[in-house]
């Protein structure tokens, strides 16, 4: 399923967008839940780790973060000298607000010594107060570089928790009850029903969906068939296709990821597990808003120095677990 061409005045607008980002020696970066146009117009797409990587590596002296608030935060603490700019302020994350940095403390402090181990999608503060980052493109990795013996908190994501010790086998992980409300919202119905409209479509489920649990379960028990069904991070998704001979996939995860996926796999078909599935938070960027960041350097995004001092030594070890994976550089913003 191929993507339509962008209408002309969308078109200009990329076009005039690059130029400013070259004029102010700017990166743009867009997660993979972005709209189309934008996923578009920057110079990386990715996950959150792949994000992160970009940022710490860039060269340019402005990166445009295209994502949500947690991430441009991210960006700020592993490039201090750049200026990170958030194209809108509003675009938070339900499943960064699940946890504050007071109730990881109250909960390190009933579990002493323990590993504390975030999910990305968290506030620098809670960050800081954390010994590992990871995504879930390396959380077993992450796990699985921290002694067996050693009890790990894992923060805030209860289905990526759940997944996390089900793979590792580890019984010592204690899992925060927190959810992404739009991964939440994918359920076994939604599963259930286009597995039925499209049988033989291989199944692509993202770790954090409400949907990863019970079909894991359920196909431990017997009742969904482990053939076709793929829990992988999405950066795993866009690259799943590629290596496997089907030509039709059911995407359980938000629907912007669809466009990316079509894009690299023009003769392939995606279908979303629920095209409910939509983040408004990534969904507030806009071209005009990418334009205006650049134009008028807003809005820029800081983190204090001690907590970013503190939050780099989680998000240092979450970059280096399998860097050699990493993708290439974008091209050079002022090229």
């Amino acid at each position: 399923m191929a993507t339509t061409t962008a209408p002309a005045g969308v078109a200009e607008l990329q076009q005039a967008i690059r130029a400013l980002a070259k004029d102010k020696r700017a990166v743009i970066l867009a997660h993979n839940y972005e709209r189309a146009v934008v996923q578009d117009v920057a110079d990386y797409v990715g996950d959150s780790l792949g994000l992160s990587r970009e940022a710490a590596k860039t060269t340019a002296d402005v990166i445009v973060f295209c994502g949500v608030h947690f991430m441009a935060e991210t960006a700020a603490i592993l490039s201090p000298t750049k200026t990170v700019l958030l194209p809108d302020l509003a675009a938070g994350c339900s499943l960064a607000d699940t946890v504050t940095a007071d109730q990881l403390k109250a909960w390190k402090a009933e579990h002493p010594g323990a590993v504390v181990v975030s999910y990305v999608n968290t506030t620098a503060a809670v960050k800081a107060e954390s010994d590992w980052c990871c995504t879930s493109g390396n959380a077993v990795e992450v796990i699985n570089a921290i002694p067996a013996d050693k009890e790990i908190l894992f923060l805030p994501d209860m289905f990526l928790g759940a997944h996390v010790r089900r793979i590792t086998g580890r019984d010592n992980i204690h899992v925060w009850m927190g959810e992404c409300h739009v991964h939440a919202g994918i359920d076994p119905e939604h599963i259930n029903r286009q597995r039925a409209a499209h049988p033989g479509a291989e199944f692509l489920i993202h770790p954090e969906c409400g949907c990863a649990t019970p079909a894991l379960e359920a196909v431990s028990a017997g009742a969904i068939s482990a053939e076709g069904v793929q829990i992988l991070s999405t950066e795993g998704m866009i690259q799943r296709p590629g290596k496997s001979t089907n030509d039709t996939f059911i995407v359980a995860t938000e629907v912007g990821i669809l466009h990316r996926l079509r894009k690299a796999n023009p003769t392939k078909t995606f279908i979303a597990a629920s095209e409910q599935a939509v983040c408004g938070f990534m969904k507030v960027t806009t071209l005009l808003k990418v334009q205006h960041a650049l134009e008028t350097m807003t809005h820029r995004v800081t983190v204090p120095a001690d907590v970013a001092t503190r939050a780099r030594q989680a998000l240092d070890r979450m970059v280096s677990v399998g860097a050699s994976k990493a993708a290439p550089p974008p091209r050079d913003p002022g090229e």
